[in-house]
């Protein structure tokens, strides 16, 4: 482990509030213990350090100004806010980082007054800012609003909407635009920098808003070709034309690592009396500051613990591949045997396994940027055509396209394919990223088939089953990190529909798994076996269509039936109660229970503590069946 940097003024800033009489220079020495502490910090614990690195001039600049939390300064998304829990009073906890009982890795508002809204899925900044300004004019409580987004947000619909509304509504916003990467700007220089000074000046915005109201008192023609006039001439200097069409006050390109750009440009910005909304571009680098996250190729977007020297990430023992792995090859193998598999994701090509894919299959393959809503109807556009269109959206992502899984796939019925990634819960990244809903929120749709992996064997069955569905939607989920280590054929054979199977045959209890609880399953079944209980394991494998014979079946020859899965209330096990009760099922004395996420939201923490907490791993099983049997279950023999 590398030495703790020395931090002489980052030690006297316990809050914002101390930062605000420092000078230029304490400022840019500040930033730089901030850099070193940040990464310091994640070195420990893991997690995002490329965008965190590429805002800390911007976090100083933006606390130095403004007088947070009384001003609300929202993060987009909550990834890049390592350095500002560090500035507003969390430094003494963030080497707790994702860590169980520790600080969030993204934004969180019951974690501290600075964050005035909870962000870990993207593009949501604006909107939120918008509803607090709106909010404050309406109180008479004036007060600053800064939402900072980042260039990869920006490709959301939902902020161009919001954008078009904030245009429209002329309260006081800043949108400061974080551009890492897209570079839809001219280079940024000292002429940008003393531009961006000069039009967010007071002199310069009095000078144009008197000849915009001199222009008004022009015949028509005029006063729109001065208008234009106007518009064009600051979009040539600046880039910013879009953003004037919106409504915006456009500022900008600076380079957001210069503070000497950065704070002359803010207190502008804090001190106008210009209504509306106001959008600064700064463009910075992610992984800035460090040597390997800057020659890196994704910037130490995500890492685990590291070497602060060398930059070498702890690497775990090699195990079996992961279930995205996996996933990822059975559909490349899948693609080599039908040209109409196309793949599709949101932003998210690596985490999702498609850039294998990509690489093997270029023009088959579509990253169409944070936008969950437009890749679930671009997909059902292609599927119209006769393309196999498969959708890689992680389960809490694909929340964000609901009513377009409804209406533009369901309701017409298009074999669009849901591979959810990332079902169940995720470990570190907490409440935010667990892929709790989805069985419940696409398990109420007609006519859509849902499979639920129980290992990559399993996996890789399922994506050959929804390459072969080809007259109705179809979702297969599977979790987050490694399979069982099974010996794996080079392509999947597709599954008969809504069949089940029997691993282990007994006549007292009966488990019934849908998904990776399998496993806990089978431990736990071994566990009520040494107690005398005989126990059948069954793997569901399709929710919809539900295997009726199977469920029905289990529920007339055994005592006591558990559904296991690893999502929400109103899922799994509520399909199989309704089929049981609608069967009369229900009248004769089976005891059911339906074992699945507690009604709340579990924290971050290590999965294997975070399954213990919803009560689905092999020993709250056998406690489920042991309570469901009564007294004397756990020396009750095994039926003959």
């Amino acid at each position: 482990m590398s030495p703790q940097p020395a931090t002489p003024l980052l030690d006297r800033v316990k809050v914002p509030a101390d930062m605000r009489n420092l000078s230029g220079e304490q400022l840019k020495q500040l930033a730089g213990e901030l850099r070193a502490e940040t990464i310091q910090a994640v070195s420990q614990t893991g997690g995002h350090l490329g965008a965190s690195l590429g805002v800390v001039e911007l976090t100083v600049a933006i606390h130095a100004v403004f007088e947070t939390p009384r001003d609300r300064l929202i993060w987009d998304v909550g990834h890049q806010a390592y350095p500002h829990k560090i500035l507003t009073g969390r430094r003494d906890r963030i080497r707790t980082l994702r860590q169980g009982g520790g600080l969030s890795g993204f934004t969180r508002r019951s974690e501290s007054a600075y964050d005035p809204f909870g962000a870990a899925h993207s593009s949501t900044s604006i909107s939120s800012g918008l509803g607090m300004a709106v909010a404050s004019d309406l109180l008479g409580d004036p007060r600053n609003v800064i939402a900072v987004i980042g260039d990869g947000a920006m490709s959301a619909g939902m902020a161009y909407e919001a954008m078009n509304n904030a245009g429209a509504a002329k309260s006081r916003l800043i949108v400061v635009l974080n551009d890492n990467d897209m570079s839809i700007a001219p280079p940024v220089g000292a002429m940008s920098a003393y531009l961006s000074k000069v039009v967010s000046s007071r002199p310069f915005i009095s000078v144009r808003e008197m000849m915009a109201k001199l222009a008004r008192h022009f015949p028509g023609p005029i006063e729109r070709a001065a208008k234009r006039a106007d518009e064009y001439a600051r979009g040539l200097l600046t880039g910013g034309t879009l953003f004037e069409e919106l409504g915006f006050y456009y500022v900008g390109p600076i380079d957001g690592h210069d503070l000497d750009h950065l704070m002359p440009v803010l207190r502008n910005l804090r001190d106008t009396e210009l209504q509306g909304p106001i959008l600064l571009h700064v463009v910075t680098q992610k992984g800035k500051g460090y040597a390997p996250a800057e020659a890196s190729a994704d910037k130490y977007h995500g890492v685990q613990k590291f070497n602060v020297v060398t930059g070498e990430q702890v690497k775990a023992p090699p195990g079996p591949p992961s279930y995205t792995k996996v996933f990822s090859n059975a559909l490349i193998a899948e693609a080599e045997a039908d040209s109409r598999i196309v793949a599709i994701n949101a932003a998210m090509p690596n985490g999702t396994g498609l850039d294998a894919f990509a690489k093997k299959f270029p023009r088959r393959s579509f990253d169409v940027g944070i936008a969950e809503q437009h890749a679930v109807t671009f997909a059902a556009g292609m599927a119209t055509e006769g393309m196999k269109p498969f959708v890689a959206i992680y389960s809490t992502f694909l929340q964000r396209g609901y009513d377009q899984v409804v209406h533009d796939v369901v309701l017409q019925n298009l074999p669009v394919r849901f591979a959810m990634d990332r079902a169940g819960l995720v470990g570190a990244d907490g409440a935010t990223h667990a892929g709790s809903f989805d069985i419940a929120y696409l398990g109420c749709l007609p006519n859509i088939v849902l499979m639920a992996a129980a290992d990559e064997l399993e996996l890789m069955h399922m994506v050959a089953t929804a390459a072969a569905i080809d007259d109705r939607p179809s979702g297969f989920r599977y979790p987050r990190g490694e399979g069982l280590g099974l010996e794996l054929p080079a392509r999947g054979t597709p599954l008969e529909v809504g069949r089940g199977r029997i691993l282990k045959e007994g006549t007292t209890v009966a488990l019934l798994s849908y998904g990776t609880r399998l496993a806990e399953c089978l431990k736990a079944a071994e566990e009520l076996g040494a107690r005398g209980l005989s126990t059948t394991v069954a793997d569901a494998r399709f929710a919809k269509p539900l295997d009726a014979a199977l469920v029905e079946r289990l529920a007339r020859e055994h005592e006591v039936l558990i559904t296991v899965e690893e999502g929400s209330v109103g899922g799994f096990g509520s399909f199989v109660l309704q089929h049981l009760a609608l069967r009369g099922m229900l009248d004769h004395g089976l005891k059911i229970r339906p074992l699945c996420l507690p009604d709340r939201f579990i924290d971050h923490e290590n999965p294997k503590k975070q399954y213990d907490e919803a009560g689905l791993n092999a020993a709250q099983i056998v406690a489920a069946a042991v309570a469901a049997l009564g007294s004397g279950a756990a020396m009750k023999p095994a039926r003959a």
